[in-house]
Parts: C-alpha cells; sequence; structure tokens
C-alpha cells in the first residue's frame, strides 16, 4: 500500500462542526485520503425505503460527514487545497421532497420520496420513472473545515469554511480552496450526491453513499475570505446537447425571483410531460440550473431556470 494513501471508514462519521473534534487520522500536504460516505439521511433511508421510513426521519442524524483528518501544518489564514480525484458511488440513491424544507415548502406539504437505482460506472443516465432520464455527475454536497469559533455548529448552513456548499461541479478533477480557520485545519466530507441542479431546489438531489478519494495540499498564508474552486471542464456540457426550456422571475427579491422562475418551470413540466406537480419539483432539483441573469438594472432582477432538454429525449 502507498504509505501516502490512507482511508477513513464510514463509522468515523460526525454531526455538524466542532473545532473540539478530535481528529480520526492526521496527514501531511500532498497526501491522499479515501473517504466512504453515509448518505445524507444519515443511514436512515435504503434502497426499500417507503414514505414512512422518511415521515419518522431523525433530523439529529442527517448529513453526517466523515472525519475530521487533521492536515500538518495547517494554521489559520493557510488554504487547504483539495483536489477531487475519484468517486465510487454506490448505485442507489434517493430524492425526497421533505415537509418544511425546500425552496418550495409552502407549495408542497406532503411528503415524497423517489428511490434511484444506477449505474455504479455512471455511462448509462438514470431512469426518472417514465418521465426523464438524468446523466450523472457526483460530487460530495458537503465538504469543509471546522469553523474558528468554539462550540457545536449545525452542519445545514455553508460557511466561509465550506460545509454544506451543494456546489455540484466539484466533480473528479476539480479543486477547492479552503480557509483554513482552525489549526490542523479538521477536514470532513459527506452527503455525496449522484446528480444535482444548481439550487437544489427542493432540498435533495439524488442522495447517495460512496466513497471519494481526495489529494490534500496547503498553501500557505493565502488569506482567502471565501473558498475558491477550479473547474477542469466547462461544468454543464453532459447534458446540454439538446438546448434548455427556461422560465424566469423577475423583481426586487432574489428569492421571490428564484421561486417565481421554479415555479414556471414547475407549470411547464407538468403541463407538458403530464407528470405531477411534486416529481417536476424533485425533477428540477436533480438536474435544472437555477441562474441570475441580471442583478444591475434596478429596481427589478432577473432570476432564470434552465431545464435541459436532453433529459426527456
Amino acid at each position: 500500500m502507498d504509505p501516502h494513501t490512507h482511508t477513513i471508514h464510514r463509522h468515523h462519521h460526525h454531526h455538524g462542526w466542532n473545532r473540539d473534534f478530535a481528529p480520526v487520522h492526521t496527514i501531511a500536504p500532498g497526501e491522499t485520503v479515501t473517504f466512504e460516505t453515509v448518505d445524507s439521511s444519515g443511514g436512515q433511508l435504503s434502497p426499500s425505503a417507503t414514505l414512512a421510513d422518511l415521515a419518522a426521519l431523525d433530523f439529529s442524524r442527517v448529513n453526517p460527514v466523515t472525519g475530521p483528518v487533521h492536515i500538518d501544518g495547517a494554521e489559520p489564514g493557510d488554504a487547504l487545497a483539495v483536489t477531487i480525484e475519484h468517486f465510487a458511488p454506490s448505485g442507489w440513491g434517493w430524492t425526497a421532497n421533505i415537509p418544511g424544507f425546500g425552496l418550495l415548502a409552502d407549495a408542497f406539504p406532503d411528503p415524497a420520496l423517489h428511490l434511484w437505482s444506477y449505474d455504479t460506472a455512471l455511462a448509462t443516465p438514470a431512469a426518472f420513472g417514465r418521465f426523464a432520464r438524468i446523466p450523472l455527475k457526483p460530487f460530495a454536497g458537503t465538504i469543509g473545515l471546522a469553523p474558528a469559533e468554539p462550540g457545536p455548529h449545525s452542519v445545514v448552513p455553508p460557511r466561509r469554511v465550506g460545509g454544506n456548499l451543494d456546489m455540484r461541479d466539484l466533480a473528479t478533477g476539480s479543486q477547492l480552496l479552503l480557509p483554513v480557520a482552525v489549526p490542523g485545519a479538521l477536514f470532513s466530507v459527506g452527503d455525496t450526491h449522484a446528480a444535482q441542479g444548481d439550487g437544489e431546489v427542493c432540498g435533495t438531489a439524488i442522495e447517495s453513499p460512496m466513497t471519494v478519494t481526495l489529494r490534500f495540499d496547503l498553501i500557505k498564508a493565502a488569506n482567502l475570505a471565501f473558498p475558491r474552486a477550479v473547474l477542469p471542464t466547462a461544468p454543464t456540457r453532459h447534458i446540454d446537447s439538446a438546448g434548455y426550456d427556461v422560465t424566469t422571475g423577475i423583481g426586487p427579491d432574489l428569492m421571490t425571483g428564484a421561486r417565481d422562475a421554479v415555479r414556471g418551470m414547475i407549470d411547464l413540466l407538468t403541463t407538458r410531460h403530464g407528470m405531477p406537480a411534486v416529481d417536476a419539483y424533485m425533477l428540477c432539483s436533480v438536474c435544472g440550473d437555477l441562474r441570475i441573469s441580471e442583478i444591475v438594472d434596478q429596481p427589478n432582477w432577473v432570476v432564470s431556470f434552465y431545464m435541459p432538454r436532453s433529459v426527456f429525449l
């Protein structure tokens, strides 16, 4: 075995962030670690899960992350450069509408659950019932470092040190630079997804346990204010071959504009494809993209929602 490669098993996971969590492993800059992750339900949902299982979710157990890992020499003010080298997907996942959660929670109060079985080689799009086929692009939704502030912190909101970023383009070959806030950085990762649209509008993507292999390098005195990323390829090339349908929301509030744009796409999908509205909502979350198209022509801004037509071919 390569002495510079390590494995952190899935039972070494934690909930939330805390600078006082003891590291499960210590590595030097330049080393590689493979992390086994737990799905974002914390193992409460399975390939045979039902709506009853969804309704019984214990939210204190959701979104676990594997780690933390201590990086020798990392000090506040440095940046940890995390290169995503490989994903080994499990072949199953889930997408859900969870009551009270998501961009349109008020419009979708009832639970819904879609279970996925997909090609671990990622060569075949995953079927969304009879309605659509979704190209796969694994990434880790939660990837970050311990914050400087003492005490426990929820894993749900993203932070300047990373965390629940849900940036779908942090796929194989990309690099994420994270501001170090505590000695050793204390890196953890989880919430792996087989596919997601920008915005993750219903609150879930294709939530799927998998292993992820990462390389760690250290940039001294980088003094980053927020995370920064480098992408190896065009981000949407895997789904843009057939063009897009685009809906918009226009007004003085970006959140309202986002909601209006998504509502418009749900209306389009239910009318054109005959799918239930909650299915259209979940489909938007796994493969459609929210974009700020214009934010300078005050007092109104334009938010757009892009749905790739290729998923319906």
